[in-house]
């Protein structure tokens, strides 16, 4: 940790951001930059330190974001949190402690099976509520996309979630096609709009933040509480038909009460989230999530009820 230049991290972060998926040679031709100054800075923190990862259009995939929370027992909590990222349409976990002593799950549901939330999150807990969350107002009416891909793309989006600048060899090898079939496949996932773009981000550091606040509320005025908060990080959620989820970062070195006390007055619903409990679980679970939520036969999505 002690040989980690931020200046020069914060550089690399910068010119990867620019060009996510360029190699090195151009981007140092494009850039002016010296080849073997990049080529040093890039071995020295990339796959450790920083990596680039692959956006997606969920909407587009056929599917719809919920947040769910569930109590769970804390003698639970491991094996719970092991249960739930068996199942790929959780797409994140955190444990919690306030209005739901247990888990908080991000889950991506195929829209035609949303009628079957309240039996998939029964197999965990006896006692759970979940929000339809948005991440931002929307007043037209949305048209979601379906799977209309073979099994070999499912396995490509893991990857470039991962690392989307995995090397083409590598691609080859695990996808099992040649290289003008993956660039085929790579270009047609960011025609159709599945891949949005690609964002680098650091990791593996100490983190600035390692717990939040999470807040359900139905009544708050959103622009005037995030100009009272606008030096706080903040997440927003739209929650369907109403209300906001609210999530504001800080360290457990903070102030909890203090934090508590100036928070607490602009949601119904409080609790406080452990965001680096299952960063492991979390980061392991990712590397194959699409690629077992769709069926080997490519034809759509498996059931949520399989796991």
């Amino acid at each position: 940790m002690a040989s980690i230049d931020q200046t020069e991290l914060e550089w690399l972060l910068d010119i990867l951001n620019k060009y996510p998926r360029e190699s090195l040679r151009k981007i140092s031709e494009r850039e002016g930059i010296e080849y073997h100054r990049l080529k040093r800075t890039y071995d020295k923190y990339y796959g450790k330190y920083v990596f680039v990862s692959a956006v997606y259009d969920i909407i587009k995939l056929g599917l719809k974001s919920y947040v769910a929370f569930l109590s769970v027992p804390k003698v639970e909590l491991s094996s719970k949190a092991l249960e739930l990222l068996k199942n790929p349409f959780v797409a994140h976990i955190t444990p919690i402690f306030g209005f739901k002593n247990g888990i908080q799950a991000i889950l991506h549901i195929p829209v035609e099976q949303e009628k079957y939330i309240p039996e998939m999150l029964s197999k965990y807990s006896n006692d759970f509520e979940f929000y339809e969350v948005w991440s931002r107002e929307r007043e037209e009416k949305v048209k979601f996309g379906k799977w209309s891909y073979s099994y070999e793309y499912a396995i490509l989006m893991d990857i470039l979630k991962v690392d989307a600048r995995t090397p083409m060899k590598e691609l080859e090898a695990l996808i099992g096609r040649k290289r003008p079939t993956i660039k085929f496949m790579l270009n047609k996932l960011i025609k159709d709009g599945i891949i949005v773009g690609f964002y680098a981000y650091a990791e593996h550091l100490e983190p600035v933040y390692d717990r939040s606040f999470i807040g359900i509320t139905t009544n708050v005025d959103i622009n005037e509480f995030l100009g009272r908060f606008r030096d706080i990080e903040i997440k927003v959620g739209v929650l369907r038909p109403k209300g906001y989820y609210l999530e504001w970062f800080f360290s457990s070195k903070d102030d909890m009460g203090s934090k508590i006390l100036e928070f607490s007055p602009y949601v119904e619903k409080l609790a406080i989230g452990y965001l680096d409990m299952f960063r492991d679980l979390n980061n392991e679970h990712l590397k194959t999530r699409f690629s077992r939520m769709v069926r080997k036969d490519g034809k759509g999505y498996r059931s949520i009820l399989e796991f």
